[in-house]
Order: structure tokens, then sequence, then C-alpha cells
């Protein structure tokens, strides 16, 4: 029992701080999916932060999916700004921790999102990286704060997708539409929907008739002649 006791209170003295620890990198997380940006040197800073506290605990999940994360977003923007080889050593390192973060929680579908993104980057389409797109629609396929980023990705190259996953992501493409993102869903139809725009405005025959109005209503206003299930575009204009 002693003993027993013991065991107990080395857990409460490691795994509590551990988790206090991760609150912080939850909010990060969150800042981070949400698309906020930051001053210059503030997630080097905050990945510092983390790398220290995941060394001085028992690994946390949270910990290292703020630190996939931190250095996912770095990568993004040292593409923008520096050299090819410095965005593929950033790429490399964020492959790695989100893999690792993976491990620790397989059922995180916007990190398989994100890897199938990276492994594009860094070695342009490859059939193999698919499984990391499957894998984020079959853990999470109606997510709509995942679905911002990944219906615009997936219907990138709806064409070579099975039909399994080709008809989640035109539903995910209506669940856009539904759910009142409608700038991302008329974005994505003007571009890298556009080949297949019958398709995708037939998935619209269910939406609510108020959300396929405004869908249409914003199209109409950016000059895009297309035939909305159930709505009659002439006359109308973005409110």
């Amino acid at each position: 029992m002693l003993l027993l006791g013991f065991a107990g209170s080395l857990w409460s003295f490691f795994a509590f701080p551990s988790f206090w620890r991760a609150v912080p990198a939850r909010s990060v997380i969150e800042s981070i999916i949400a698309g906020q940006h930051f001053k210059p040197g503030v997630l080097t800073s905050v990945l510092v932060n983390i790398d220290r506290e995941a060394r001085q605990t028992l690994n946390h999940p949270a910990l290292e999916r703020a630190e996939a994360l931190i250095k996912l977003r770095i990568a993004e923007k040292t593409i923008q700004r520096q050299s090819l080889e410095e965005s593929e050593r950033e790429l490399t390192a964020a492959e790695q921790k989100m893999k690792l973060s993976l491990c620790l929680n397989p059922s995180d579908a916007y990190l398989w999102l994100m890897l199938y993104w990276g492994s594009n980057l860094q070695n342009g389409f490859e059939e193999r990286s698919l499984a990391y797109l499957h894998q984020s629609y079959d853990l999470a396929a109606t997510e709509g704060w995942i679905a911002l980023r990944r219906n615009k990705l997936a219907l990138a190259i709806l064409a070579q997708l099975n039909e399994s996953l080709q008809e989640k992501v035109v539903s995910e493409f209506a669940a856009l539409v539904n759910s009142g993102f409608t700038d991302s869903a008329s974005a994505n139809i003007a571009t890298v929907g556009w080949a297949h725009r019958d398709r995708l405005l037939a998935s619209l025959s269910q939406v609510d008739i108020n959300s396929r109005e405004t869908f249409a209503r914003a199209l109409a206003f950016d000059g895009i002649s297309v035939s909305v299930p159930g709505v009659e575009i002439s006359g109308f204009s973005r409110r």
C-alpha cells in the first residue's frame, strides 16, 4: 500500500503539472487553427517554452500537438519569405512533429490533413499521400472548421479520388453552403471546383433554401453565372 501511495504521489507530481502546462498550448492551437496572425518571433518563443516543458514532463498530447502546429505555421511563413532549402528544412521538421503527435493521438483529423498538405508541398502530389487525406475524412467528415481548409485541397484533386471519397468531398461542399460559409464555398467552386461545378451544384438540392439563395447571390455578385437548384438568380445582388 505504501508503494502504491508513493507511486500515486509521483503520478500527481508529473501528470498534473503536465496538464496545467498544456492549457496555454491549447490556446495556441486554437489561435493557429483559426488563422490568427502572430508577430515575428512570437511562435518561436512559444515553441522554445513548449519544448522546455516537454523535456521536464511526460509527453503530453496537447504539448506535442501545439509544437507540431507551431512548426507547421513557421514552415508556412518560411515558404513565403525564405529560400527553398530553408523551407524544406522547416517542412521536414514540421512533418516529423506531426507524425509524433499523431502517434500520441491518431484521431486528430486536422493533423492528418496538414500532413497531406505538407507532403504535397515537399514532394508534389503523390498517390501514397492520399492515405493522409482519407484518414482525415474518415475521422471527421463533417467538421466545419476543418472543411474550410480541406475542401479546397480535396476539390483540386477530386478526379483522382475514389468514388467513396469523392462523395464525402462533394457532401462537404454542400455542408459549407448549408452552414453559411458562403465565401469559402463560392471561392472553391469558382476556382479548384470549376471543372466539377455541375456535380457540386447538384449536391445543393437538399440544402436550406435560404443558404442556397445566399450562395447564388454571392456568385452572381462575382459575375459567375451558374444555376443553383431551386434559385432564380436574376436581379440578385449581395447584401
